[in-house]
């Protein structure tokens, strides 16, 4: 049995398990020295321990995982059973000499030595024969010499009697004084040696099965694992050569999408810089002029007489209603804003290498699990909003009046979604009413009624998965469809978002109109004073004139 635990793993881990010795230590690479036992059960020398504990907490130098040291200790307990195989491995190298004949051995040889453990002397296979085969060493225990009993591990170390018993309850062997000093309830747990030997070994046996299975499902991940990372070593080679290469595309589409932007902008901004300094040449024309006819008319109130003034002033103020006339153009005849819709450009060059403009269907989710009565879609308010939102989205595609096979669709859809609703009420209102009379009224309820509830259940059940099933077989004709309308609504959009930037202009132009109607309109108040104080004049001179 103990020779079948250690299986051959192959090269499944970077340790080679095959030459792995169980009583080697990893670390110092020699028979352990007081092996100790981790809490991850990695076993190392207690030499090769000292000096790594920190704050009661140990790691291991295999794994890493921490271990805590109970108690004022500085190194985890002593590991009995491997302790045990080391003293055990340590007197294979004894030489024993048969207590007959004095043949010389070892325990390497134990398919040529026994040992008696009730003489407690070794035998060769030869005096075996012929000394222990009399009929008063008929019960005598004999065993190879690899396994014989050691003498502390056959009498009870407290009253140095042999023992004779097995406590199940407490997992220790017992002898006679120990079994009369325990109490009378546990000595029912007590068996013989023998028989507790022997279901020790079944136990331990199906324990290693246990254990070779985890082997065996350890061994298939470790494969699996390092196929993974094969994988993965193969996938990031093609992932950063599919990023390098769309990354080197990005770049020429965008370097040249840049180029035809630099070259839109600069196109837009000489056009502008161009009109708005001839209207700035005009503009700046024509305020010396107005600026004179003012001083003009200033200096010709106070210097002419009435005479004068009625001989050239009617000329003066013809003269400036056709200066006031003429066609200035004080309006910008362009904005100052550069627009070149460079993120829709940007965006649209790179649609093709980044399918930005595909859509995904949405997924749709069905949940099997069976609520209660109080749980039923019909009475949550969710799938009242979610029901009242379809029901008033399809009335107004339905009133639109245009027949489309969406709309042929919803028409058919709502039919046979009504009738599916007016029988699943009129269940449940049933279920209901039988529901109050056996929880209230305690009434007796018919089992026939109650059948014919269930059957219809299970028809509308049934109507439901055949009506879901339609509508899911018409996927495919309206994503076509969809697709199509998609690219409508895209574009209306962007004419959309381009009538919001058309007004946006007129507004920044109508900003630049009312900065330049208070620039003139102090000449323009100047001027009507200058026709306030020329009018009274002229009324009193043909007032005077006989």
């Amino acid at each position: 049995m103990a020779g079948g635990i250690f299986t051959n793993l192959g090269s499944l881990c970077n340790v080679d398990c095959a030459n792995i010795h169980p009583l080697v230590c990893h670390l110092c690479r020699e028979q352990y020295q007081s092996p100790c036992l981790l809490d991850c059960y990695h076993i190392f020398c207690a030499r090769c321990l000292r000096g790594r504990t920190n704050d009661s907490r140990l790691s291991c130098p295999l794994c890493g995982y921490p271990s805590t040291i109970k108690g004022s200790n500085t190194l985890p307990p002593e590991d009995r059973l491997l302790k045990f195989l080391v003293d055990n491995n340590a007197d294979t190298e004894e030489i024993v000499q048969c207590a007959n004949c004095d043949q010389e051995s070892n325990e390497k040889d134990s398919g040529v030595m026994y040992y008696c453990n009730t003489c407690s002397q070794p035998l060769c296979a030869t005096c075996r024969e012929l000394t222990h085969k009399a009929r008063m060493f008929s019960q005598h225990e004999i065993v190879s010499l690899g396994k014989r009993t050691k003498s502390k591990h056959r009498k009870c170390s407290l009253h140095e009697e042999p023992y004779i018993l097995f406590s199940t309850e407490n997992k220790s062997m017992l002898c006679i004084k120990c079994f009369r000093d325990m109490q009378v309830e546990s000595r029912s747990h007590c068996i013989d040696i023998e028989t507790a030997y022997a279901q020790g070994c079944e136990m331990l046996d199906q324990a290693v099965l246990v254990v070779k299975e985890l082997q065996t499902s350890t061994g298939e991940a470790i494969h699996l694992l390092r196929a993974m990372i094969g994988e993965v070593c193969l996938n990031v080679e093609e992932e950063e050569s599919a990023i390098c290469c769309l990354f080197n595309s990005l770049q020429e589409r965008l370097a040249e999408r840049k180029k035809i932007l630099l070259k839109a902008a600069q196109s837009q901004h000489e056009e502008k810089e161009k009109a708005l300094k001839e209207q700035l040449s005009h503009l700046t024309a024509l305020l010396p002029t107005l600026q004179v006819h003012l001083v003009t008319c200033s200096a010709f109130l106070g210097s002419a007489n009435k005479f004068e003034f009625l001989d050239m002033g009617y000329q003066l103020m013809e003269r400036l209603k056709r200066i006031v006339k003429l066609p200035h153009r004080l309006r910008p005849v362009q904005s100052s804003k550069i627009n070149t819709e460079y993120r829709n450009e940007f965006a649209r060059c790179l649609e093709p290498l980044l399918q930005i403009g595909q859509r995904c269907p949405p997924s749709v989710t069905v949940s099997c699990r069976s609520p209660s009565l109080s749980e039923m879609p019909l009475g949550s308010a969710y799938g009242r909003r979610a029901t009242s939102h379809r029901n008033i989205c399809t009335k107004v595609l339905l009133a639109e009046g245009r027949e489309t096979p969406f709309t042929e669709h919803c028409r058919n859809y709502e039919n046979t979604y009504r009738t599916l609703q007016t029988d699943i009420q009129n269940l449940k209102d049933q279920v209901q009413e039988l529901h109050r009379d056996l929880t209230k009224h305690h009434s007796i309820i018919n089992t026939d009624k109650m059948g014919e509830i269930l059957d219809k259940s299970l028809h509308i059940d049934n109507l439901i998965a055949a009506q879901y099933n339609t509508v899911e077989t018409t996927r495919v004709v309206f994503e076509e469809i969809w697709d199509e309308t998609f690219q409508r609504v895209t574009n209306e959009q962007e004419i959309y978002e381009a009538q919001l930037h058309d007004l946006m202009q007129l507004k920044q132009e109508n900003s630049y109109l009312t900065t330049i109607a208070r620039q003139i309109n102090p000449y323009i108040l100047s001027i009507a004073k200058v026709k306030e104080r020329i009018e009274p004049r002229a009324h009193y001179s043909y007032s005077t004139t006989p």
